[in-house]
């Protein structure tokens, strides 16, 4: 019997997601909105989420819990986080392959002794299963400020207790008595760091920083793997692929919330990490990393994911970790991107609805693990809504990292579309791709080929071209390539410095204003027809459109300027009441 459609003709609706369900979901993100997590401060509501993570985690994963139950290991980690340890669906010969051989209590004793070595003690911690491999996530290596300063204090005689709202105390690394005993202090924490590491099988380390160290008033307050003088972190592969922070976002926001033609000014000064990438992941993907500076903010999170797709779906059993400074702007958009994409390609987390993947990826990605929305929202920084509005640009197969493979368990089938659904929705998709309208269109510009009938013509590439057809790879490759800040007509291949920019300044990211991509692109598909969405197309578009209606009736946007004849208020309006939600608050 064939499923009810997940459109219904009058509105929007999804397929088998019930009112309850969409308020949990406008629950969940009104609390995130208000309130900041602290492990120390827990109350009923937030009892109530952390018990339903542990639920939706337990349809698929057999897993054992990391005790932070009042804080102790980090202050703004989950009380229960957890470690998956095999997929509790897979057949007897398959857990035996991919069955966790970690021991919680060793891996306990591990986190416990290896926090201080990470900014803020935001330790390395396990949060996606994926064939066996498990990716992580963290903040950088604190550096000697902190780990001598007021945070390393409190570790020392609190017995592990921090105050993350406060900054550490700036300590110059050029005083003579911190020279003297960085040596034997970094051996000791660094080395529990990367035993933590080696334990979780993770080899490779994707740092998400523009700075090589983070740099407060002129004083370097962290550090990261890429720079750490001792090479410690010698036998890992570490690439240095540099992401706007959160200050960034609110040029976003600023710009309707639109990302197409969104270029980060890479010339300011304490942006000095290059792009540097192993050579091995740079020759398959079809990308020019020479030009990494002129992308748009939509062309750099696609490529950023696509590498990091790649990474994990490599031939060994090695694990990943990404992280940025603190580990809760940059690091949650990833690894919540990530989560998604392979649920959508029935990779992981098999037996979740779209409602309940969503609830996991905001519940435990984003406010369980500290990112800290209220004060965001303040500044205009909304990456937390572009995490979620961006998912209309990862819905091509280009993105799935299981594309030869069958999906597995689905819930979300092609089925459950019909030709008629599909065109109605495209009918409502309209607009100018650069206005705010166009962000919260239901179908992605990535569908190749698909149109309906009376239709306006729809972008196929997102508001710009892949240039795959104007692109070369270098002819030869070292095993390391790096590519650094360059004149902006420099193009050319080049290996990182031999003495790192030094930065006086840690003024907030801004958008180069003066480099901007074309909003719109010459290709278009004519109107002739209306083809089915693939089962990952599918998948993603329904989350995202039950993201907009909780967010639309609970957050809202702050648009900078009054919206065209009010066309974005209406569309949330009708993504909120197609959940059963009212969207109070679209536009604020």
């Amino acid at each position: 019997m064939m499923a009810a459609s997940p459109f219904a003709a009058g509105g929007f609706t999804v397929s088998g997601l019930s009112v309850r369900k969409s308020e949990q979901i406008a629950d969940l993100i009104d609390l995130f909105s208000k309130t900041q997590y602290r492990a120390k401060e827990v109350s009923p509501r937030v009892e109530a989420i952390e018990k339903r993570c542990l639920e939706l985690f337990d349809r698929d994963y057999k897993y054992s819990i990391i005790s932070n139950s009042s804080g102790e290991v980090c202050g703004h980690y989950p009380r229960q986080i957890v470690f998956l340890e095999y997929e509790s669906t897979e057949v007897d010969r398959d857990r035996d392959r991919f069955e966790s051989t970690v021991q919680i209590s060793k891996l306990q004793d591990l986190v416990s002794r290896s926090k201080m070595a990470r900014c803020r003690g935001r330790f390395v911690c396990p949060v996606i299963l994926y064939n066996g491999k498990h990716i992580c996530r963290s903040a950088t290596l604190a550096g000697w400020g902190e780990l001598y300063g007021r945070t390393g204090y409190n570790y020392i005689f609190s017995g592990g207790s921090d105050d993350t709202c406060t900054e550490p105390e700036e300590v110059p690394e050029d005083d003579p008595a911190v020279r003297n005993g960085e040596s034997q202090l970094f051996d000791k924490v660094r080395g529990h760091d990367i035993k933590l590491l080696r334990y979780l099988s993770v080899r490779y380390i994707c740092d998400l920083m523009v700075e090589n160290k983070k740099v407060k008033f002129g004083l370097n307050v962290t550090s990261s793997e890429k720079v750490d003088k001792a090479q410690r972190y010698a036998d890992f592969t570490l690439l240095s692929v540099p992401y706007p922070g959160c200050e960034f976002f609110k040029d976003y926001k600023d710009r309707d919330y639109t990302a197409e033609g969104l270029v980060f000014n890479w010339n300011q000064d304490f942006v000095d990490a290059p792009l540097t990438i192993p050579a091995r992941f740079t020759q398959n993907l079809n990308i020019d990393w020479t030009r990494y500076q002129s992308w748009d903010l939509v062309e750099q999170t696609q490529n950023y994911l696509k590498l990091l797709l790649h990474i994990i779906n490599s031939d060994d059993d090695s694990g990943l970790l990404v992280h940025c400074i603190s580990g809760w702007d940059r690091t949650p958009l990833f690894v919540s991107l990530l989560r998604l994409s392979l649920w959508a390609d029935g990779a992981v987390h098999a037996n979740l609805e779209p409602a309940e993947i969503l609830y996991l990826t905001i519940a435990y990605d984003w406010f369980l693990f500290g990112h800290m929305l209220p004060d965001r929202l303040s500044k205009g920084e909304e990456i937390f809504f572009f995490c979620f509005n961006f998912l209309k640009h990862i819905v091509s197969e280009k993105f799935s990292a299981v594309r030869k493979q069958r999906r597995k368990n689905s819930h979300f089938k092609e089925s459950d579309f019909t030709v008629e659904d599909l065109c109605q929705l495209r009918s409502r998709d309209r607009g100018s791709i650069t206005s705010l309208s166009s962000d919260f269109s239901l179908i992605t510009e990535e569908l190749a080929g698909a149109s309906c009938p009376n239709a306006d013509p729809v972008d196929l590439f997102s508001g710009h071209p892949q240039a795959s057809s104007g692109r070369r790879a270098p002819a030869s490759s070292p095993p390391m390539v790096s590519w650094c800040k360059q004149n902006p007509l420099d193009e050319t291949l080049s290996h990182p410095a031999n003495e790192a920019k030094s930065s006086s300044s840690s003024s907030s990211n801004q958008s180069d204003h003066g480099v901007t991509r074309s909003g719109s692109s010459p290709l278009a598909v004519p109107t002739r027809g209306c083809s089915l969405p693939s089962e990952r197309q599918a998948r993603l578009e329904a989350v995202r459109e039950i993201f907009l209606a909780a967010y639309s009736s609970t957050v809202g946007l702050r648009s900078s300027a009054p919206s065209p004849s009010g066309a974005i208020s209406g569309l949330l309006e009708q993504f909120a009441r197609g959940v059963g939600l009212r969207g109070s608050n679209a536009i604020v």
